[in-house]
């Protein structure tokens, strides 16, 4: 649509376009808010009582909304008739999350309200192919629900790199078998029947922690995730940065004082940042200043795990919880090794807040948030605030699902073309 003329008023808004404005705004409402009476929609939309009842109706008879009980304290707590309390239709929609690793697909099928109703996990085993192991997983994920796939209003796929925009290829995951077929993504559209989305896993943590975590009010943050990898999630005004080939974030690839340059990155499938504050080298960090070993295997968590991120949770976890002597060491020298590399991130983008997540951050606490700051705060010319993830369990998962939820919601919601009511 061509930009009014410079003195021109703006186009009015229609009937229709002001109902699909005010529609918009009470679904929202009863996303943040829960049930809510027509009197308390009427006053947080500003709408008249007789213009919030018309809308209830209309989002009913459009099966968006349904009448749930009623709020018996009378409105606002006070004496008086007992409201009827409306909430979104759950059964409205549903869509489908999956989170890829290595070991396993991960999916699971939440309603519009954002509820997870359902999941499930599938191996990987050898030779399997990439697109029977999704296909299996949400299909379980759904009947799990008492579903069909084809009942999924879309779902967004989470793994590990990116897939190239201009090729399709996926790209920074050299360790995930079975994900680099130049014809994956045609395979996986033949093979399920619902839209497809597709997103790196750091990314889909940044948006559960925008949606529903650390992050919520901010428009500009980074998150720094370690647990299969070392990766970052970039977003400036509200939006994933994502680059021109999708690898915006792989900081694993970064050179960094400590190590060698790494070359040939791509094909080593690693860089100076990995070696240095990823999982593979607690171990050696924790060995070279006398940390005491782990008297037995570390359990395998997080789920799927591979064992040198359940063995770096369970050194960072156990050093955290006594912080003194060798295990006090291991955090300060961790703290530095994370350091180094967020130092050039914060350099360069100056956020106002960088949210810490991923297993192997998290086992450290607070006792490795406040090393971390402390040396963050001598090597970058800033210091963001730095917050612990609110989003623990399965952030991966949840931010696909958030991401299937907010496309969906925006074409559910969107009542501009639906008969007048």
């Amino acid at each position: 649509m061509p930009a009014p003329t410079p003195g021109t008023p703006p186009t009015p808004g229609t009937p229709q376009r002001l109902r699909a404005l005010n529609d918009r705004a009470a679904l929202d409402l009863l996303l943040a808010h829960g049930p809510l009476s027509r009197t308390r929609i009427g006053r947080l939309t500003g709408l008249s009582k007789p213009t919030a009842s018309q809308l209830l109706a209309r989002l009913e008879a459009a099966g968006l909304v349904r009448a749930t009980g009623t709020d018996d304290a009378g409105e606002g707590g006070r004496p008086g008739p007992s409201a009827q309390l409306y909430a979104i239709e759950p059964r409205a929609a549903y869509v489908g999350g999956v989170d890829v690793t290595p070991g396993r697909v991960l999916a699971a099928v939440a309603d519009l309200a954002g509820t997870v109703v359902a999941s499930r996990e599938v191996p990987y085993t050898e030779g399997a192919a990439a697109v029977d192991l999704v296909v299996r997983a949400l299909g379980e994920a759904a009947a799990a629900a008492g579903l069909r796939p084809r009942d999924l209003r879309r779902a967004v796929i989470g793994t590990p790199g990116a897939f190239d925009p201009r090729t399709g290829r996926l790209r920074y995951a050299g360790h995930l078998p079975g994900w680099h077929s130049p014809t994956l993504l045609d395979e996986l559209a033949a093979a399920l029947p619902m839209p497809l989305a597709y997103e790196n896993d750091v990314n889909l943590a940044a948006v559960a922690e925008q949606r529903l975590g650390a992050a919520r009010g901010h428009e500009d943050f980074v998150l720094l995730w370690n647990e299969e990898g070392l990766g970052a999630a970039l977003v400036f005004g509200g939006r994933l940065h994502r680059g021109w080939t999708g690898g915006a974030g792989e900081v694993g690839f970064l050179p960094v004082p400590g190590r060698p340059l790494v070359r040939q990155v791509t094909r080593a499938g690693s860089g100076g940042y990995q070696e240095l504050a990823g999982v593979e080298a607690l171990p050696r960090l924790a060995a070279a200043l006398g940390v005491e070993p782990l008297a037995a295997p570390a359990a395998g968590e997080p789920e799927g795990a591979r064992p040198e991120v359940a063995t770096a949770v369970a050194l960072l976890a156990r050093a955290a919880a006594a912080p003194e002597g060798a295990n006090l060491r291991l955090l300060r020298a961790y703290a530095t090794a994370l350091a180094t590399g967020l130092a050039s991130l914060v350099a360069v983008l100056d956020p106002e807040v960088v949210v810490l997540s991923g297993a192997v951050i998290g086992a450290g606490g607070a006792v490795l948030r406040e090393l971390l700051d402390a040396e963050l705060a001598e090597l970058a010319p800033s210091r963001p605030r730095l917050v612990p993830a609110g989003v623990r369990e399965r952030p991966v998962l949840r931010g696909a699902l958030e991401s299937a939820l907010a496309t969906t919601r925006d074409e559910l919601f969107d009542t501009s073309s639906s008969p007048k009511g």
